[in-house]
C-alpha cells in the first residue's frame, strides 16, 4: 500500500462536500509531477485530504477506489484522474504549522514542495499526521 496527500482549496472542493458526495473524481490536475503521482496511485491506497490556501490543514483520510484513467474534463490525453472515497475525518484537523513544527515531518513533501497538489507520503509521515489528527501526539 502507498500513502498520498492531495490538496484542494476548500472554496473549490472541500472535505465537507467530499463527505456529502461520498466519492470524487480527482480531476483538473495540470502539473506533470502531480499527474505522475496520480498514475502511481493504486486501489486501496490511503490519501490525506488537505485544505490549501485559506486553511492549510489536513482534514481527513480518503481511499483510492479506482486507478488512473483519462481526465474527462479535457481532450488532452496527457492528463488523468483517480476516484476516491472518504474514509474518516480527523478528530482534530492538522495545520501546516503543526506539521512544520513536528520533527518527524521535517522532510514531508508538503513542506519541501509546497506547490505540488498530489504528493507521496512515507508510511511514517502518514502515521504521524494521523496521530496528530487524533490528539495522540
Amino acid at each position: 500500500m502507498n500513502y498520498w496527500l492531495v490538496k484542494s482549496e476548500p472554496e473549490a472542493y472541500s472535505w465537507d462536500r467530499f463527505i456529502r458526495e461520498k466519492k470524487v473524481v480527482w480531476d483538473g490536475v495540470r502539473n506533470y509531477q502531480a499527474r505522475n503521482n496520480l498514475r502511481e496511485m493504486k486501489a486501496g491506497d490511503l490519501v490525506m485530504f488537505y485544505h490549501s490556501v485559506s486553511e492549510k490543514r489536513v482534514m481527513g483520510i480518503a481511499r483510492v477506489v479506482r486507478e488512473h484513467y483519462p481526465d474527462p474534463t479535457t481532450d488532452d490525453d496527457r492528463w488523468v484522474v483517480v476516484e476516491m472515497v472518504p474514509e474518516m475525518a480527523l478528530a482534530r484537523p492538522v495545520s501546516l504549522a503543526i506539521i512544520k513544527s513536528d520533527e518527524r515531518l521535517s522532510n514531508v513533501a508538503l513542506v519541501k514542495q509546497a506547490r505540488l497538489s498530489v504528493m507521496p507520503l512515507k508510511r511514517e509521515e502518514f502515521d504521524a499526521i494521523a496521530e496528530l489528527g487524533h490528539g495522540q501526539a
